[in-house]
């Protein structure tokens, strides 16, 4: 388990700063292009919302080679803020930026925000609000958003609600948000969203917990906090920004990584927390704050190509494991699915064809989907396979459904295809019961071995019959 306490020449850097009310962090790397933006709207948000308060902001960098931790101090100094905004705090608005220790030889945002929380609990502070370094849409309204339910509506942990682009988000839509929605029954609609507020108690759990892993020194620290909140019977809300503007990700080029770290997480949580999801049905809202907002995020590309061609690849050089991971008949359908994708392909590739990617047609089922996320925390459950592993054959299939909600989504606007997130997290819902029986059942604890393999098509098949 990482230490709670700061290191010590960490720790009396933040002696200095005295005892503090709020908190903004900005973790960060690579951000001088953004981080300046970023500090200047958190700066005033601290004097114009919460004047009367002792506030801090504290950039937590990961050694950054363009200077971004110099840019975050040497941004319009908070008396300039004062000015502009005609407002008179009572205390002075402190900044501090350091290069954050690793965790247990990590790095990542997760060992960023641990540097952040110990630094919060070391100034006793009653609220911390943590935004995004690449942020281009953020105001300092956001700051009073993420702080204000904290300080004013006894919430202790307040997550984002953002307008995405139709394709943004993928991680959270197909996974995070379904599946954190059937398990405990809360409609948080962005569970890894990156800007968040978090009450002083909150805080010192975090801290307490003794379960970090490598995954969470990276980018599982978010759905983490967001299920430790949950399953600590903290007071929990969403708040709406407005759109989310952002350095944009295609799935098929830049999440792999990142698609890795939080289902892994995700996936050890529903294990180690299933004594608090067994029994709940169906979900709930939860208290919103904030006016509703209109707002058109930009456009985010994505290369269907790519995620339908790495799929049939991962029916070549994965088949053999998703048959451990998937009930047989979720493998003869991925069967199906490939040979399906690989049409598709031919078709869009081939030079006598005018078809291209706009004109695929190819579609994995909302309920198929879910049901395969739900085979996953089974084989995790059992440990049958190394989580690493389990992963990365499911990287393959996570582009193929991105690609079929693209397509699906083509002809939507962003408003119309939210509707195609809720009818997925319905699905899972809706599976949930056939979750728990098996669970209940004890499935996935027995260890699920290949019979020794004879010829290819053989060893297939023996394979998806123990799955």
């Amino acid at each position: 388990m990482p230490e709670r306490a700061l290191p010590e020449a960490l720790a009396e850097e933040v002696k200095r700063l005295g005892p503090a009310d709020i908190m903004v962090g900005i973790p960060s790397f690579k951000n001088a292009a953004t981080i300046g933006h970023v500090t200047r709207a958190a700066q005033a948000g601290l004097v114009q919302y919460f004047p009367d308060s002792k506030p801090v902001l504290v950039n937590a960098d990961a050694g950054s080679p363009d200077g971004t931790g110099r840019v975050v101090i040497e941004t319009q100094p908070p008396d300039y803020v004062e000015r502009i905004l005609l407002v008179r705090p009572r205390n002075r608005l402190q900044r501090m930026s350091l290069t954050y220790p690793e965790v247990d030889g990590v790095g990542g945002k997760g060992a960023a925000l641990r540097t952040i929380f110990q630094i919060a609990d070391a100034l006793g502070v009653e609220a911390l609000v943590v935004v995004d370094s690449d942020l281009r849409s953020i105001v300092p309204e956001w700051i009073e958003l993420l702080a204000g339910p904290i300080l004013k509506g006894g919430f202790d942990y307040v997550t984002p609600l953002y307008q995405r682009y139709k394709y943004d988000g993928t991680i959270t839509n197909t996974v995070t948000y379904p599946l954190n929605r059937a398990l405990y029954g809360l409609r948080l609609r962005q569970p890894i969203g990156g800007d968040f507020g978090v009450s002083g108690d909150l805080v010192k759990h975090y801290l307490e917990q003794d379960d970090w892993t490598p995954d969470i020194s990276k980018f599982g620290i978010d759905i983490w906090m967001t299920v430790k909140a949950i399953t600590g019977g903290f007071a929990v809300s969403q708040t709406r920004l407005g759109a989310k503007i952002h350095d944009p990700k295609d799935p098929g080029a830049d999440l792999g990584p990142m698609f890795s770290q939080v289902v892994s997480t995700i996936l050890r949580l529903t294990v180690e927390h299933s004594d608090h999801w067994l029994g709940v049905q169906g979900s709930h809202n939860v208290p919103t704050y904030g006016f509703e907002r209109y707002a058109d995020p930009p456009p985010l590309d994505v290369d269907v190509v790519r995620l339908l061609a790495a799929f049939t690849r991962g029916r070549v050089a994965l088949g053999d494991a998703w048959a451990l991971l998937v009930a047989p008949e979720r493998m003869t359908a991925l069967d199906t699915l490939a040979t399906e994708a690989a049409a598709a392909l031919d078709e869009i590739t081939r030079s006598d064809t005018p078809s291209t990617a706009d004109d695929a047609e190819y579609n994995i089922s909302d309920e198929l989907w879910a049901r395969i996320i739900y085979d996953l925390a089974l084989t995790a459950r059992g440990e049958t396979m190394e989580m690493d592993r389990l992963i990365a054959a499911l990287v393959p299939i996570y582009f193929a459904r991105v690609a079929s909600l693209v397509i699906e989504a083509r002809e939507m606007t962003t408003q119309q295809a939210e509707t195609l997130v809720e009818r997925q997290a319905r699905a899972y819902e809706a599976a949930k019961p056939d979750l728990v029986a098996r669970w209940r059942d004890g499935e996935g604890l027995k260890a699920r071995k290949p019979k020794r393999k004879t010829s290819r098509s053989k060893t297939r098949s023996s394979k998806a019959k123990k799955a």
